[in-house]
């Protein structure tokens, strides 16, 4: 099976290792930013916890993965250094859930959701698989060899996208 890049909470790992997979565990309310270039072979994946780096700009220097607006920028510029071309992308985005906050009072799930649609209707991405919400905490795996995204949803199970 290869090599297993893991991401962190707050991380974000690029590769065009063809004998590796990248995988993050336990999204919940965070979410997780999948890419694949099917032409140059690279991928990334992305595990960000809030929508907006003015939160807390400081953490957001140290730690730009965190948050939304600074992360998926990040993730996009380093499949680029790798040869990737957003027109070919296969993006695919999970979690968003409301685990700790089951009254929905801060709505971080849904705002990490709204941050992430904002910045891909500016740039034009696309999305092909979106799996977002609910109260469940999700696992994303990207295989480099063939560009396969793996979910798994606990209590539900393991599907392919």
């Amino acid at each position: 099976m290869g090599n297993n890049i893991i991401v962190g909470v707050a991380d974000m790992k690029v590769s065009s290792d063809l004998e590796s997979t990248i995988v993050t565990y336990s999204l919940g309310s965070c979410i997780g930013v999948s890419i694949f270039d099917p032409v140059a072979k690279v991928g990334g994946l992305l595990h960000y916890m809030l929508p907006e780096s003015s939160l807390d700009t400081e953490k957001a220097k140290a730690k730009p993965f965190m948050f939304a607006d600074t992360g998926i920028p990040h993730l996009f510029k380093a499949a680029y250094k790798l040869g990737a071309k957003k027109q070919r992308m296969k993006v695919v985005v999970a979690g968003g859930s409301q685990i700790l906050d089951q009254k929905g009072f801060f709505n971080i799930g849904k705002r990490n959701h709204t941050a992430l649609r904002k910045i891909f209707w500016k740039n034009s991405v696309m999305v092909e698989h979106e799996d977002i919400g609910g109260n469940v905490n999700r696992t994303v795996r990207l295989e480099l060899k063939t560009g396969r995204t793996t979910l798994k949803i606990s209590g539900v199970g393991e599907k392919i996208i």
